[in-house]
């Protein structure tokens, strides 16, 4: 027997645990591979998204909504606190414990009113009073990591602006927030305001809202608006 037929038994068993041992291999490497790409798309998905507002309708045509018709003048909210409603956005403001309510002025009076002095309270079923946060409160919010319960697999670099907020986001919430002073005659404004209602676990059950301060052309305030969301 030769040197090189005493070495084919060896090298017949390695072969044959490289054998054993690569599928198990391979299999792991087409995994991670196909969760990578899965992720990278997703990522590439999301970074090319942008925030666009709905486009609101009259106020008086949306469910939860309170109309003074002696001065024609409507208030409607629409609460973005499904999954697919949700998805316009780019933030997932749930994860942050936010409730984004879709608020909708409209004005069918031939005089303007002012809404610069407007406040609105959100009152729960069991009696939490809740104004809309503040753009500060939300960035501080959103730069907060602990807030992303679906942490990413992999650390992703972004451009972040002050506070640990991303461009993106930032500009996403300034877009988004309600944000006018008045609303002008046969004309409507529109726009989010974005509710704290972490560890309330149904904050729209028997909720109402209620709207004060809205002033009319001689600037004398409107009687009070009240929403119930029938939740």
């Amino acid at each position: 027997m030769t040197k090189e037929e005493l070495k084919r038994p060896g090298e017949a068993a390695f072969a044959s645990i490289i054998g054993t041992m690569l599928p198990a291999e391979v299999s792991r490497t087409v995994c991670v591979s196909s969760m990578l790409v899965l992720f990278f798309a997703s990522t590439a998905a999301m970074a090319g998204k942008e925030f666009v507002k709905p486009v609101a309708q009259p106020a008086k045509t949306y469910p939860a909504h309170d109309d003074h018709s002696d001065v024609k003048v409507a208030i409607a909210a629409d609460p973005y606190d499904t999954r697919e409603k949700a998805k316009i956005f780019t933030i997932n403001f749930d994860d942050h414990g936010y409730l984004p309510v879709f608020f909708i002025v409209t004005n069918d009076g031939d005089q303007p009113i002012s809404i610069a002095n407007m406040e609105v309270t959100l009152i729960t079923g069991s009696r939490d009073k809740l104004t809309p946060a503040a753009s500060d409160d939300l960035f501080r919010r959103l730069s907060n990591p602990q807030a992303n319960t679906h942490p990413l697999p992999i650390p992703i670099p972004q451009k972040k602006a002050k506070g640990g907020v991303s461009e993106k986001e930032r500009q996403e919430v300034e877009a988004a927030q309600f944000a006018a002073r008045a609303v002008e005659p046969h004309s409507t404004q529109s726009g989010f305001l974005f509710f704290d209602v972490e560890g309330i676990s149904t904050p729209l059950t028997g909720a109402h809202l209620y709207v004060t301060g809205v002033d009319d052309a001689k600037e004398t305030e409107l009687m009070y608006f009240e929403i119930p969301f029938g939740k």
